[in-house]
């Protein structure tokens, strides 16, 4: 974001195409430069500015196939079993209410049930989850991503009691969300471009939801509402490392760790339920 006009602008930028600022002289590295040392740790193989993004595909491809290892009844579009993945940590919500299984929450988001439902969401995630982590930064990225997957899932797990759900589309309803946000926070012209684009997204969306698709509908609503309302209070990068982004920071790093902490929880369960 320009620092004297505040429209928005790529990160190649130098000089402000609207009011002509120099941006190279003016400002330090925005904050969605920071948080990214892993990304230069791995010798520049993931993009840094949308390392979170890559991650979360990969961890996705992983257990689709982890997933697959485990299925016998897979079909020519590589379609999943409702067994493996309720094995694999599926939402349902009897298991997540009734039998404390909260990590399926969060583990949910990261699995499929199929390859087409794989891949569908890994380009929807390529596209939105790079602009939205460009935009706000790693660690509010992380924020954004993980409230909405478990916003998503807990509101399915009350409006669809009883039927498994897996997908990360109700962490990508939260970055469309998020656009929608965006749209709210910079009432520029291009701002508001990119909140009528992000309102068509979700309304496309939500429609071929009520398609006999089995889409859970519920968990894109609850991922699209969580992550507005997240944006819109962490708003945008600030210029300068001050109080607000090293809050941004703790929260973020708390969203990754808890993550890792739901994977840990399912592992034991996991191997409760094998060792049976």
């Amino acid at each position: 974001m320009c620092p004297n006009c505040r429209a928005l602008l790529s990160t190649a930028d130098r000089v402000c195409p609207y009011c002509e600022f120099e941006i190279k002289a003016a400002r330090p590295p925005l904050a969605p430069r920071r948080g990214t040392e892993a990304a230069e740790l791995l010798g520049g193989f993931i993009p840094q500015d949308r390392y979170a993004t890559f991650l979360i595909l990969t961890i996705n491809v992983a257990l689709y196939l982890a997933c697959m290892l485990m299925n016998p009844e897979g079909t020519a579009l590589g379609d999943i079993n409702t067994r493996v993945l309720l094995l694999f940590g599926a939402k349902r919500g009897d298991l997540v209410v009734e039998h404390g299984d909260w990590f399926r929450l969060v583990t949910a988001g990261f699995l499929h049930g199929g390859l087409l439902h794989l891949l569908m969401n890994s380009w929807a995630m390529l596209d939105l989850g790079a602009f939205v982590e460009r935009t706000f930064g790693l660690w509010r990225f992380l924020a954004i991503y993980f409230a909405s997957t478990v916003g998503g899932f807990l509101l399915s797990s009350y409006m669809s009691y009883y039927t498994p759900s897996v997908g990360s589309s109700a962490g990508i309803f939260g970055l469309i969300g998020s656009m929608i946000a965006l749209g709210l926070i910079d009432r520029s012209a291009m701002g508001e471009e990119i909140k009528q684009q992000a309102i068509r997204w979700a309304m496309y969306g939500l429609l071929i939801g009520l398609l006999p698709f089995n889409m859970d509908n519920a968990a894109h609503i609850g991922g699209l509402i969580t992550g507005l309302i997240v944006t819109y209070v962490a708003g945008f990068p600030s210029l300068f490392m001050n109080l607000k982004e090293r809050v941004w920071q703790v929260l973020g790093s708390v969203c990754l760790i808890l993550t890792g902490v739901s994977f840990l929880r399912w592992y034991w369960w996991f191997s409760g339920m094998q060792s049976r």
